[in-house]
Order: structure tokens, then sequence, then C-alpha cells
């Protein structure tokens, strides 16, 4: 079974990270996904919505899949039901992030042995607004 990284790892990750590619970032205010990703924004952070159905999340032009990204993303963050991520982390994989972020009540073992296997940091069934609050103010 798979092992979140400890707090030093994840506190070292969100600090040396800028941009966070956010799948599922719905463009509905009151949704998690929404406001997980607008905290991150005020926190200093660059959200890329990755939303096939959108033009635009929080300011930021929103993308049809994560391939469609051309600039560095640190993080991919994940709001998808779990049995729906793999084909997405695959996807991630390709951009060679810092790390995949799968968002609390999400976990793929699967998901997880891929990333892990391609030497990518893997955070599972947390919250990244939750993590950043409680290990960096």
């Amino acid at each position: 079974m798979y092992m979140n990284p400890d707090d030093e790892t994840i506190r070292r990750l969100l600090q040396k990270s800028k941009t966070i590619a956010v799948v599922g970032l719905s463009d509905k205010p009151h949704r998690d996904s929404y406001r997980v990703a607008g905290y991150m924004q005020q926190n200093g952070y660059r959200i890329m919505p990755v939303n096939p159905r959108a033009k635009t999340v929080l300011g930021e032009k929103a993308y049809q899949n994560l391939l469609d990204i051309a600039e560095k993303v640190d993080i991919v963050n994940i709001f998808r039901r779990s049995e729906q991520v793999l084909p997405v982390v695959e996807e991630a994989l390709q951009l060679k992030p810092r790390a995949i972020w799968l968002q609390l009540g999400i976990i793929n073992e699967k998901a997880a042995e891929l990333a892990h296997s391609a030497g990518v940091t893997f955070v599972m069934d947390k919250c990244i607004k939750v993590e950043h609050a409680r290990l960096l103010k």
C-alpha cells in the first residue's frame, strides 16, 4: 500500500512549486475545486485550469487537457473520481511535474505506483489547501 510523503517533503514541495495545473477545476464558485484553487491562487501560486467545458476559471485560461499546457507545471492537482485518475496520471507524467496530487477522498494505488516508478512525488487522499494552511501558515 502506498504511503504519502512525510510533512517535511510536502512542505518543501509546496515551497518550491509555483504552478499548479488543476484537473477538473470547476468554474462554479460553490465547488470544492474552485475554492481550493482560489485559495492556492491567493497564496501566490499560478493556477492552470484543466476543464474542457470552461474558457476561463479564476481569471486564467482553461485548457482542454494537460497536454495543451506548454509551460512548466510543478504540481498536477486532480479533482476526479478515483476510478478516473489513472489516464490523467499517465497524461500528467508526460509533463514531468514535481508532483501529482490527488485531493481528499481520491485514492488510486495503480496511479501511485506508476508515478512512484517514474520518480514523481505522489500525494493522495489529502487536500492541498489544508496541507498548505497546516504546513506553511
